[in-house]
């Protein structure tokens, strides 16, 4: 079973010996939102998201894909907008409904491509 984002979220707040409240008051949230987010009651904007990523070093992507968000910024829109191909992959994506096994191929092609640069 795949893990949740209150789950991914509260490991790593229990891994840092961090308090509920004390990351709450570092993230400017209400411990009873954190509370709430840990425990899947609640789902963050994606600027919570970041700070909540940034705060326990944990991937944003990672957390973006766990609530279920795609998290694309407008420097990303524009992207899309100016790089046809780019549009075009991703609704084929979302369109074919790749497994996760093969998404994760498709991510491991990135990698290389990217590091071919």
């Amino acid at each position: 079973m795949t893990e949740t984002l209150g789950k991914r979220i509260r490991d790593a707040r229990v891994g840092l010996k961090q308090t509920l409240r004390g990351l709450a008051r570092e993230l400017e949230l209400s411990p009873s939102y954190l509370n709430d987010i840990e425990f899947d009651r609640r789902i963050p904007s994606q600027e919570v998201l970041v700070k909540i990523a940034a705060e326990l070093g944990l991937k944003l992507d990672d957390l973006l894909a766990a609530a279920g968000r795609v998290g694309i910024t407008k420097d990303d829109e524009q992207y899309i907008r100016e790089t046809p191909s780019a549009g075009v992959l991703f609704r084929r994506v979302a369109s074919d409904r790749l497994t996760e096994n093969q998404l994760k191929s498709l991510l491991e092609q990135v990698d290389r491509i990217t590091k071919d640069d």
